[in-house]
């Protein structure tokens, strides 16, 4: 390498920036080993050193400024000793470019630049609040890979773009990505090493100097890994993802789309136990910074959860994740303006699942959990996620079948709390189609009408199954891919959810950013939640009950009226009659009921009761009586004792103790 000049650069940031006069280049060595750059120019196998002399060394961090070479002609690694690795803070990642299968051997990867000078055309993170978020999980690669997609480039960021007008039709307002940064799909064997547990845990981005870049191609592919829940290159968006191998444009551009289309993003990322805490947060405000995303979803044992929570640059990023403590985040009375931490919710998954497919002594802990919110953090619920069946798997398997994955079933967990409704797997039955449809909209209405903020598992609102397979992260197939031909087969649950979302929006008694407090919040002279069974006001807790009426007293903000809802569950196999509380010049409207295979809009008026066939869900609201139909307030007859085991408060989140 002629006519380079090397100067002493800057130590931050780490890794590799480009300059107007050069590239600085820094990174840590806290051993007295010889260290430096390795540089590779594109097209040309010959490889280069710069060695890094103490006088270019600040502490443990050893920086330098390199004139006389461009980005779009090299790519580089860093080598301590005889070590070559990756950067682990690469803005970019070369030589992952294609999506690989366990055909393919493991390539040369080099760090690369990341040179784009990106247009955000005005586009800002949206800081949409917990309460008003429909979010919505996805993996990039599965969402779009299938056929049926009917997308130009699938499996990238460009697909899940041209899928922006089917999001925003279904209502959803928050997308949420699973690992999207590069990782290395396929799991690697060494051909030296027989312990292939220790191959398959050895340490990413690290090159053997003697396999790199001729012989590279000795180790294979011991398995796949599609969902990227593993040390990785964090810095950098995947490169796989990317149609034209741009990947720092590309997640840009969908970012910029996502945001002009009132849809914010989040990303999970995975941090093994070794990871440290202040690398952690680089990573977490570098995407904040360079790529404009709305929040992050953090998977990991050591979390820095409060370093995160009180860190400056963060203070409008939604922080969310399964363990934290939040009284050690905000001791005392503090209160967080707005709220960032988010509190995934594991055991409103499992209740709901039991309630669902008609447990016994379920119907306390439903009601709890369809109430729950907490004044400090935002609550996510869901039913389904990756880590499980999808919905229409827990309505049509009672067991796992994950034989595919190559682990004797031993992989995935098998505490489902799922409900086959009579037939093990695909049914030619009507009843057990029927019935299999009816449960999936029932979970989801108990979703979307439950306070926090509701998670769907993308293909869940059509009904994509995996075949019964609970741990689909080896699965680069159609098996883990979303099969799109739901969307036509079980067109009605896609209504059905679509018209749910709607719903839930356009009431705000159902996504308040506070607890309901079963007291009369409005002023109208009902509470805002109660509870009710055969007789108003009377709720039947009793172990063996699986029904209950649930009533909302909101506050209509366009009207400035009153918001009546009555939301009758029944979860038993027998039907039920459910008493209407009278609400004084109002009459009961039914307008959604799972018993129907379509919305019923305006079609019953009842004043007094209404019946409730087996395992079905009826909404109704509140419309106000003609001035010559008013009848007088009938007194609210609350049963002693009614409320007990209603109000466990929400201060009982284990984060929040």
């Amino acid at each position: 390498m002629k006519k380079i000049k090397i100067n002493i650069g800057q130590p931050y940031p780490l890794g590799a920036s480009v300059r107007e006069n050069g590239i600085n280049f820094s990174m840590v060595n806290s051993s007295d080993r010889k260290c430096g750059i390795v540089f590779y120019r594109r097209g040309v196998e010959k490889k280069e050193r710069i060695y890094f002399d103490q006088k270019h060394k600040i502490g443990n961090i050893y920086c330098v400024l390199v004139e006389g070479i461009t980005a779009n002609d090299f790519e580089y690694n860093f080598f301590i000793g005889d070590e070559v690795f990756v950067d682990p803070y690469a803005k970019k990642i070369v030589g992952n470019e294609k999506w690989r299968t366990g055909e393919f051997v493991r390539p040369l990867l080099r760090g690369g630049f990341d040179c784009c000078t990106f247009d955000w055309k005005g586009t800002s993170p949206l800081h949409i609040p917990y309460h008003e978020s429909i979010m919505y999980c996805l993996n990039v690669r599965s969402f779009t890979r299938h056929s049926s997609s009917k997308v130009k480039k699938k499996g990238t960021f460009e697909g899940l773009m041209e899928k922006i007008p089917y999001l925003k039709e279904l209502g959803v307002n928050s997308i949420e990505l699973m690992p999207a940064y590069e990782y290395e799909e396929c799991e690697w064997r060494h051909p030296d090493v027989n312990d292939k547990t220790l191959t398959i845990e050895y340490q990413v981005g690290h090159i053997d100097a003697n396999l790199a870049p001729d012989n590279a191609g000795q180790q294979k592919a011991e398995r796949l890994n599609c969902w990227g829940f593993k040390e990785a290159f964090y810095f950098a968006p995947k490169a796989s993802y990317s149609a034209d191998g741009n990947s720092c444009e590309s997640f840009r551009c969908m970012v910029r789309e996502l945001h002009r289309n009132g849809i914010e993003i989040t990303m999970q990322f995975y941090f093994p136990d070794y990871i440290k805490q202040g690398y952690i947060l680089e990573v977490i405000k570098h995407w904040v910074l360079e790529y404009h995303i709305d929040g992050v979803h953090l998977k990991g044992n050591r979390i820095p959860v409060t370093l995160l929570a009180t860190e400056p640059l963060l203070a409008n990023t939604k922080i969310m994740c399964e363990d934290f403590y939040l009284h050690e985040i905000y001791p005392n009375a503090e209160q967080p303006v707005p709220k960032i931490l988010g509190y995934y919710r594991d055991e409103y998954m499992y209740d709901i699942r039991k309630y669902l497919k008609g447990d016994q002594d379920t119907l306390k802990g439903f009601q709890y959990h369809m109430r729950k919110n907490h004044h400090k953090c935002g609550v996510i619920n869901y039913i389904t996620n990756y880590f499980g069946f999808t919905l229409n798997d827990l309505v049509s398997y009672e067991r796992k079948h994950n034989e595919p994955n190559g682990e004797n079933n031993s992989d995935g967990t098998d505490y489902n709390f799922s409900w086959n409704c009579g037939a093990e797997g695909p049914s030619r039955k009507k009843a057990i189609k029927q019935l299999r449809h009816k449960q999936m909209k029932n979970a989801l209405s108990f979703l979307l009408t439950a306070q926090g903020t509701p998670l769907l598992l993308a293909g869940d609102e059509f009904g994509n199954s995996q075949n019964g397979n609970n741990n689909c992260y080896c699965q680069d197939n159609e098996t883990g891919w979303v099969d799109w031909r739901g969307l036509t087969k079980n067109n009605d649950i896609f209504v059905y959810v679509k018209e749910l979302i709607a719903f839930r929006k356009k009431h705000g008694i159902l996504h308040l950013d506070t607890s309901l407090s079963m007291l009369d919040r409005y002023g109208q002279g009902y509470p805002d939640i109660s509870y009710h069974g055969e007789e108003a006001w009377k709720a039947q807790l009793d172990t063996f009950h699986r029904h209950i009426g649930i009533m909302y007293c909101g506050k209509d903000d366009s009207t400035d009226e009153a918001d009546y809802i009555y939301i009758a569950y029944n979860m038993h196999w027998n039907s039920h009659r459910f008493a209407l509380p009278s609400i004084a010049n109002y009459e009961w409207i039914s307008v959604i009921g799972t018993a129907e295979n379509n919305i019923v809009a305006d079609k019953e008026k009842n004043t007094e009761y209404i019946d409730i066939s087996p395992r079905s869900i009826s909404i109704l609201t509140g419309r106000r009586l003609p001035e010559t139909e008013k009848k007088p307030k009938a007194p609210i007859k609350q049963a002693k004792g009614s409320d007990k085991n209603i109000s466990k408060g929400n201060n009982d989140i284990k984060k929040g103790k």
